[in-house]
């Protein structure tokens, strides 16, 4: 998001590139599931997509030009000799660094199998002046010999990374900043090939409610589920997302047209911020009731079975100022084409006392007898009614709630009986007038 948001505040271009070097995990599941997610949020992206996988003669020819520079060496350790190491490192509590024997050793060893690492510069440092850490540096001599080509020819993605964003022309690299250590390491062969050095901007990554990086134990989903499990709408989820990591003083709604003129890399956040599924799911709340009634009719419907898209349009306006989600939006909206007689629910039944059907009894009659079924006539209508009973309105409202519901919350009591209409709404207090079998 933050990379569209800067692409579209500068004028750039966003380019939308599907890093499949692990073929196992790049299943077309997992990829479609990337496109569909970035379409739901509407971050519309430049061209068409790119696949990494399909540029690694590239990255292989860059690969043995490094080697031709002398900045990059074939390695024939084996797997025994690494795994030496790495227990002596452990032993020895020290953090684990190639020591290839191969790094200064240019002999052709026929055909044995080697790997291409990078002669990775080990004196001084490496400065980087990222636009959201600020300057950030390390001393070369942490820094490894990593693999460029593996043993049987095919590219890692620190080396497939490089190459794909000298060859798009990327200018600014914004990801989270558990790439910081990367870039470090991707500004070696960036450094050796001579290319232009990018600008980076690593954000923070997003946390959990317990201060833990987010992860599927606080709840962490795919795209789609928040869409599909917890029924929010794309705007929501893109403001929600936007400022959870960036500000614009103390504007908590925020369109994307406000989002595109007012992005940029300085107010993005150093530290990581805290997802609140229900500061998210208020917000959602938020968008729900400014959103157009036909369109969440079209999401709505498809949850109710026996929708009325007409009826359900008209009662919108209604049912919308409760819902914080569109699975609460189609809940309120059941009773509506629920079938006789209602399902009521314990609460709701608990309502309906002897003395409570008694004045429903009386309710029946009144609206009844009325020439006009409209919100005026049922509010006069009602209220007069709780008078003659000698009680408040409530008293009457509540199990007519009930009856007219099966819940003990709905929209407007008023609002209820027009939307039913007459029949339905005497059907429906006839069922509770006697005590059910």
């Amino acid at each position: 998001m933050f990379n569209w948001l800067y692409a579209r505040h500068t004028g750039g271009k966003f380019l939308l590139r599907i890093e499949d070097t692990d073929r196992a995990r790049s299943t077309t599941e997992a990829i479609d599931a990337i496109l569909d997610g970035m379409r739901w949020l509407g971050l519309d992206w430049d061209g068409h997509e790119y696949y990494q996988s399909q540029f690694w003669s590239r990255h292989a020819e860059v690969a043995h030009r490094l080697l031709e520079r002398g900045a990059a060496y074939r390695c024939y350790m084996t797997q025994e000799e690494l795994a030496e190491q790495r227990e002596k490192a452990k032993a020895e509590r020290k953090p684990f660094r190639i020591n290839s024997p191969w790094r200064d050793r240019s002999e052709d060893q026929g055909d044995m199998p080697y790997v291409i690492r990078l002669r990775a510069p080990q004196e001084g440092e490496t400065v980087i002046d990222d636009q959201v850490q600020g300057t950030v540096t390390v001393k070369n001599a942490e820094l490894d010999d990593f693999i460029l080509l593996r043993s049987d020819g095919t590219p890692t993605y620190m080396l497939a990374v490089v190459v794909d964003d000298h060859d798009m022309g990327v200018t600014h690299v914004i990801r989270g900043d558990d790439h910081l250590n990367n870039a470090f390491r991707q500004l070696a062969i960036i450094r050796a090939m001579g290319w232009p050095e990018p600008t980076y901007a690593h954000v923070p990554l997003i946390h959990g409610a317990d201060g833990a990086k987010l992860s599927k134990r606080h709840g962490a989903m795919g795209v789609d589920a928040y869409r599909d499990e917890l029924g929010l709408l794309p705007e929501a989820v893109s403001n929600y997302l936007l400022r959870l990591g960036w500000g614009h003083g103390d504007d908590e709604i925020i369109s994307r047209d406000q989002a595109i003129e007012w992005f940029d890399l300085p107010q993005v956040g150093k530290s990581p911020s805290r997802f609140d599924f229900k500061k998210l799911e208020n917000l959602n709340g938020h968008y729900i009731r400014e959103a157009d009634n036909a369109r969440l009719v079209e999401l709505v419907a498809p949850k109710i079975d026996g929708a009325d898209p007409v009826l359900l349009e008209r009662a919108m306006p209604e049912l919308k100022a409760r819902a914080h989600t569109l699975h609460e939006l189609a809940e309120g909206a059941q009773f509506l084409f629920a079938k006789r007689p209602l399902n009521i629910e314990e609460g709701a039944a608990a309502l309906l006392t002897t003395e409570a059907r008694d004045i429903l009894a009386s309710a029946f009659q009144k609206l009844g007898a009325l020439a006009e079924w409209d919100i005026a006539s049922l509010e006069a209508a009602i209220r007069e009614v709780a008078e003659s009973q000698g009680v408040k309105l409530g008293k009457l409202a509540q199990p007519l709630r009930a009856a007219l519901t099966g819940r003990t919350t709905s929209p407007g009591i008023f609002d209820v009986m027009a939307l039913l209409g007459r029949d339905e709404t005497l059907a429906r207090i006839a069922d509770q007038m006697e005590p059910n079998e």
